[in-house]
Parts: structure tokens; C-alpha cells; sequence
């Protein structure tokens, strides 16, 4: 038989593979990890973790709730707080990069405390049981593994413009900025663009969102555009139906952006949130034996996360077709590693997964959009029961009521199966927290007469969830219930 380094060879040291790792070590396997960051085109790397530590979840939702304090204190000043608060970017951002310092730190740690080899170097396939590392100095050295995880996740695309390497940044870029961003452009409208759009905004900056088509694709598309008429209200321009032609740099440094070969304006900043590319081209899996999309840098799996070599597998954000999420990276990872090496044989749910997008106003969502429960299910099978509900403090508030500002609900069920709830879709404060344990219910099979006969606690906004009684009907306006 054929002897390894070692028995597992993960190839990034992101929430899934990091997770991997640890949990094939406490099963007794010999596990190594290589993890190596590229600087992005505007120069900015960091630390082990991978995008949710760096520079995606954590940064982002920490700035999206410091964005929110400006009407946290009007909400505050509606009950009689005297509140005067000011808010500096370049403080920010350094308290938020040494949070992401210390996970740094901690995740180091736990890979020498559970006796995990750890390369900080760039790792490609040389055959199918053998990587070549290269560190930052260019020093060379092999490893052969039995099994491998590829785990490297994706990078931003800055969509191929000309002269977007020169002139924009990415997600990569913003949360380790030092200076503010000043006036904005985010060319996108994916849930990225949405987030890092709102909490500019929300610091005060002059910010526009370029729309090649539609809001948030893929999502409840009723809720995407509440959610775009929410931070239009918040001071947040769309500019619908462009896209940019080209980028140059001004003389101040700002930057130009043309659209169809005319300048369409001068900008400080200039975001790119267009798409992510898988990073298997990166890895010379061709020489493992392997294929990978060309288009999306993406690898295929199974349903047991097996690439088309046996002893090869992918999580995360690297494989085509799945949530791209670091919960479903790390519990895709984790229970692979026990079938591995610890005889177990469940495999990892892709269904039903809960997220929620950090705009302006949250949005937590799960199951089914309602175009997607029509087309999957029937339009005759289907019912959408939905009402607008508010926070209890968002009613004192006298801008909240100039704004209009209130959250919605949306409940998708299945009528030939006893009304058995297939989506759930929550617009509104703390959105995350709600549709979490309406995930674990919709997982155990609920239906809406389960929502019925729970009792509401009350005052709260999610307490609307258990007495909707209104059937989503064209052209017939929903009345809003007071908390």
C-alpha cells in the first residue's frame, strides 16, 4: 500500500476548511492545511480565515450595525435620549481589523493545539496525491496526502472593464480601508453591492448603485425591491438599466467612470461588486486529473462533495451549484470528514438553507422564493399569506414616519399538502435572529397551522408571524399592523 504525508491535504484555510481540518484530526487522521492569500489588484491581503473572518461576514456585519447607530439614535432620541454622536471612519475600520487580527491569531492556534501542519503557502496540484507549496519568498516544497479538500473558496471578479484593476476596488478592499470612501459608485446589484451600498450610505457618504438588470437575483424579487425602495429612501441612488464602459484615473486620483464611452461621472470610490470567481483555476487541477468550470473557477461534486477523482472532494464556495455560505461550508466539511474517517454516512443537506442579507433593513429568508414555489410546485398549489409589521420603537419615531418605513412578511405554503410552509421571508429589524428558528421549523416540516397555534410574544416584530391571516392577492393593498 501506498504510504502519504499525510491522510488529509486541505487546500484553504477558510470556516470550511479550517473546520474540515479539525474535525479529521479529532477522528485520528494526520491533516495538513496550506492557505495563502493573493493581494487583490488594490494591494490589500490578510490573514488565515478565509473571506467570512477578512473580509466578508464579520467585517460586514459589523460595519452594517455601526452604520445602523445613526437611527438607532433617532429611534433613542424618539424615548427621550439626548444623543449626539459622530462617527469616524478610519476608527472603524482599525477596531474591526484587529477584531479579525485576533480570529487570525485564534485560528493559528487551534491548528498547532490540534496538531494540524500548517503552510502559509500557495498550493497546486503536481499529481493526483502530491501539492507543490510556494511561500511569499518563492521557497518550494512537496507534500503527497491520501485524500485531499479543496476548500479555497472564490475572489471577486472586477467584471473585465478597462481599467478596473487600476481604478476600483472590491469586497476585498473596502472593510480594510483606512481612509473614508468619500463619494461612491458600487457597480452591482447582488446582495454584496446592496450590503456595502447601504452602510456607506449610512455613514453619511454620497453613495449610487449601477443596475445592469434586476436587484438581488435569485431572491424573493416582491422583498428585493422593498428593500431597494427602503435605502433609496435612506439616501441611496439607483441608477437602473447601465453598466460602465470604462474607468480612468483623474489627476486627484478620483475616478472616472464612462458609461457607452461617455463620462458619466467623477468618483472618490468606485466599487465592483459584479460576481465572485471560484479560485480552482488557480490550483493546476489538471494535473490531478481534474476538470473545472472555466467560467465560474468551479469545481463539480456529488452529493458526497466527491469530485471526479475518487479521493479528491470540495467544499464551500469552490464547488458549482451551492449556497455559497460559510455555515454550509463548515457543516458540508465537517460531516465529510466523518464519513472519512470516522464510518459515518450522512451526507450534507443542501436544501432549505436560512441567510440573511445585512442591507439597510435586514432581510432574513429561507425555502422557496414565490416565483420559484409557482414554478416548482404549480401556481395552483400555492399560497402566500403576508402582512406588514413594524418594530414597537420605530412607531415613536417621527422620521421612521415620514420615511414609511416599516417590515414586511411573506409566508409561502403548499396547499395539496396541508398547507405545509415551503417559504419564509422576514424584511425588517434583527431578520437574521427571526428566520433562524423558522428555519429549524421549516426543516421539521411546519405548516401554517403551526404558525396559528403558537402563541405571540408581545411586543415583538416577529410575533406577526403567528397571526397572518391575509391571503397575497394582485392588486389588493395590505393594511399595516401595529406591534
Amino acid at each position: 500500500m501506498a504510504t502519504y504525508d499525510f491522510d488529509l491535504f486541505v487546500i484553504g484555510g477558510g470556516s470550511g476548511g479550517l473546520a474540515a481540518a479539525k474535525q479529521a484530526t479529532a477522528l485520528g487522521a494526520k491533516v495538513a492545511i496550506a492557505d495563502f492569500v493573493k493581494p487583490s489588484p488594490a494591494g490589500t491581503t490578510w490573514g488565515l480565515g478565509g473571506t467570512c473572518v477578512n473580509v466578508g461576514c464579520i467585517p460586514k456585519k459589523l460595519m452594517h450595525l455601526s452604520s445602523l447607530f445613526r437611527e438607532a439614535q433617532s429611534d433613542a432620541s424618539a424615548v427621550g435620549w439626548d444623543t449626539k454622536a459622530s462617527h469616524s471612519w478610519t476608527e472603524m475600520v482599525t477596531k474591526v481589523n484587529n477584531y479579525i487580527k485576533s480570529l487570525n491569531f485564534g485560528s493559528k492556534s487551534d491548528l498547532r493545539s490540534n496538531s494540524i501542519k500548517y503552510y502559509n503557502a500557495f498550493a497546486t496540484f503536481e499529481d493526483a496525491h502530491t501539492v507543490k507549496l510556494t511561500d511569499k519568498n518563492g521557497k518550494e516544497d512537496k507534500a503527497s496526502f491520501k485524500f485531499c479538500l479543496i476548500a479555497c473558496g472564490g475572489r471577486p471578479s472586477l467584471g473585465g472593464y478597462p481599467g478596473a484593476d487600476e481604478c476600483c476596488i472590491s469586497s476585498d478592499d473596502i472593510f480594510w480601508r483606512k481612509t473614508p470612501p468619500g463619494k461612491t459608485l458600487v457597480v452591482g446589484a447582488s446582495y454584496i453591492a446592496l450590503e456595502c451600498a447601504g452602510f456607506i450610505a449610512g455613514f453619511g457618504f454620497d453613495t449610487t448603485v449601477m443596475v445592469r438588470s434586476i436587484l438581488l437575483r435569485g431572491f424573493d424579487q416582491d422583498i428585493a425591491e422593498m428593500i431597494g425602495g427602503y435605502m433609496e429612501k435612506k439616501g441611496v441612488k439607483f441608477a437602473r438599466g447601465i453598466t460602465p464602459t470604462k474607468f480612468e484615473k483623474t489627476e486627484s486620483g478620483q475616478v472616472r467612470v464612462f458609461v457607452n464611452d461617455k463620462e458619466y461621472g467623477i468618483y472618490d470610490t468606485v466599487l465592483m461588486a459584479v460576481g465572485r470567481t471560484g479560485c480552482a483555476g488557480w490550483l493546476n487541477v489538471g494535473a490531478a486529473g481534474l476538470e473545472y468550470n472555466e467560467k465560474n473557477g468551479k469545481v463539480s461534486v456529488n452529493e458526497s462533495d466527491q469530485t471526479s477523482v475518487p479521493h479528491i472532494y470540495a467544499v464551500g464556495d469552490v464547488i458549482d451549484g451551492k449556497p455559497e455560505l460559510t455555515p454550509v461550508a463548515i457543516q458540508a466539511g465537517r460531516l465529510l470528514m466523518k464519513r472519512l474517517f470516522g464510518g459515518q454516512t450522512k451526507i450534507m443537506d443542501y436544501t432549505d438553507v436560512a441567510t440573511t442579507i445585512f442591507t439597510p433593513i435586514e432581510f432574513g429568508t429561507v425555502g422557496y422564493t414565490e416565483d420559484d414555489a409557482k414554478k416548482q410546485l404549480g401556481p395552483e398549489r400555492v399560497k402566500v399569506y403576508h402582512t406588514i409589521a413594524s418594530p414597537l420603537e420605530w412607531n415613536l419615531n417621527p422620521h421612521r414616519a415620514e420615511d414609511g418605513d416599516q417590515g414586511y412578511i411573506k409566508v409561502i405554503v403548499d396547499m395539496a399538502s396541508n398547507e405545509k410552509v415551503v417559504g419564509v421571508h422576514v424584511l425588517g429589524a434583527s431578520a437574521g435572529e427571526v428566520i433562524q428558528g423558522l428555519a429549524v421549523a421549516l426543516k421539521a416540516g411546519m405548516t401554517k397551522e403551526h404558525l396559528d397555534d403558537t402563541v405571540g410574544i408581545h411586543p415583538t416584530f416577529a410575533e406577526s408571524l403567528t397571526t397572518m391571516t391575509e391571503e397575497k392577492k394582485e392588486g389588493v393593498a395590505l393594511a399595516k399592523q401595529n406591534c
